[in-house]
């Protein structure tokens, strides 16, 4: 990994390229590819694919089953990568870590088997306006399915959560309060201690959604605050197919499983089961032993650079952008101004493109960005819009891309002046 440094505090982006081999070969269009496109799924480091492949070919077994030394061997990679992802979001335990496929099965997790088991007809849920669907749907379901009610806390203009309607519906005692850490629609980061601090003062239990922070900032479990935390593997450099959720182990402990089957068991007769102590109650069937590995690798190579230096350089790509963007007739960016509550996600619209054609004149111009409503519909009708484009900035980004998307832009506004 060669880590330059381009300004104080804040690592050269262009540099780590060299570490992705998506970025070996030149666009269609003759030229680096920009990609902009990380918070959908980010490429991945040599490092990780590596890691998969040694596991594929030197280290492979089936986990926590066989008494020989291949097993055992990849038995003990695998407690270790779990290990290293409770290190890695400030766990008191590894024991506190079940590993999914994503954050969206593991907020599923939560709504399934602790929302079923302690949700009657007439309690509240609270979520907000600017979630993922993965934080909306589940929700819906179980609200459908016990006959508990589900509000939503407002989002501001500006695209913040509006901390006082929050207020005014904890009052009514939740029982469970749903947040993003980081909305992928708009960029804004919320302000989560402040909010599991209000939550838990109204008896309520908090699940975050930090699919999109823990890949980018700083992120302890204990310093939040919060009593559940969902993440996932491919948007931090992993591989697809792994994520984790993170929960107090005495709400683990109180849990009953969510899949059954394999694994998960402690003895099983045809009269009845017992299950396996947590997190392996939570863990049915053959796991994603190999992508376990690539995580841990992943986490590795984010570790080595720094979160804090990561978050550092994320702000100021976004600072750059934001205020490019801001200087272009006909482009509206949204979500809040403020450095310290955005992260690296501009989302804007071009005035009278639609995003899909922005990003298909984009691609011409080889900058991969995201285009639609980013599983985000609800965000969408606050702000009267069918879709935004979104630019996402990771570790491999530096102002080379900045200048590209401003590019982009300009070439895509000529371009239908044109037609």
């Amino acid at each position: 990994m060669a880590i330059e440094q381009a300004r104080p505090d804040v690592f050269d982006g262009m540099a780590l390229r060299a570490d992705f081999p998506v970025f070996d070969r030149l666009h269609r269009s003759g030229r680096p590819l920009a990609f902009l496109d990380s918070a959908a799924s980010a490429p991945k480091p040599r490092v990780v694919i590596e890691a998969l492949a040694d596991a594929y070919g030197h280290h492979y077994a089936n986990v926590h089953r066989g008494i020989y030394e291949l097993s055992e061997d990849a038995t003990a990679r695998f407690e270790a990568a779990r290990a290293v992802v409770a290190r890695f979001v400030g766990a008191s335990s590894p024991r506190e870590v079940v590993f999914v496929r994503n954050a969206t099965e593991a907020i599923n997790l939560v709504a399934y088997s602790w929302g079923r088991t302690n949700l009657t007809a007439g309690d509240l849920i609270l979520s907000t306006e600017m979630e993922h669907h993965a934080n909306l749907v589940p929700w819906q379901q179980l609200a459908a399915e016990t006959g508990a009610a589900l509000e939503f806390v407002a989002i501001t203009d500006d695209g913040r959560l509006d901390l006082d309607d929050l207020r005014r519906r904890l009052g009514r005692r939740p029982k469970l309060v749903a947040v993003s850490h980081v909305s992928n629609a708009l960029g804004t980061i919320n302000p989560v201690a402040e909010i599991a601090r209000m939550a838990h003062e109204a008896g309520a239990l908090v699940v975050l959604d930090a699919a999109q922070s823990v890949p980018h900032m700083p992120v302890d479990v204990v310093e939040l605050g919060i009593d559940f935390l969902a993440l996932s593997g491919h948007k931090m450099l992993g591989p697809s197919g792994i994520g984790a959720l993170w929960a107090r182990r005495e709400l683990l402990e109180a849990m009953p499983p969510f899949l059954t089957g394999g694994s998960m068991i402690s003895k099983v007769t045809l009269t009845g089961t017992t299950w396996a102590e947590v997190p392996l109650k939570f863990e049915a069937g053959t796991p994603a032993i190999a992508e376990a590995a690539g995580l841990a690798a992943a986490i590795g190579y984010l570790e080595e650079i720094g979160m804090a230096n990561v978050r550092a350089h994320e702000r100021f790509l976004f600072e750059r952008a934001w205020s490019a963007l801001r200087a272009i007739d006909g482009v509206r960016v949204l979500g809040p101004s403020a450095p310290d509550e955005h992260a690296g996600v501009v989302s804007f619209v071009i005035d009278g493109i639609h995003p899909h054609d922005v990003a298909t004149v984009f691609d011409h111009h080889g900058v991969a960005v995201r285009a639609g409503h980013h599983c985000a519909q609800p965000v969408m009708a606050r702000y009267d819009l069918p879709a935004t484009t979104r630019a996402s900035f990771y570790v491999y980004n530096d102002l080379d891309d900045v200048a590209r998307l401003t590019e982009a832009i300009h070439a895509t506004q000529q371009l239908f002046r044109a037609a």
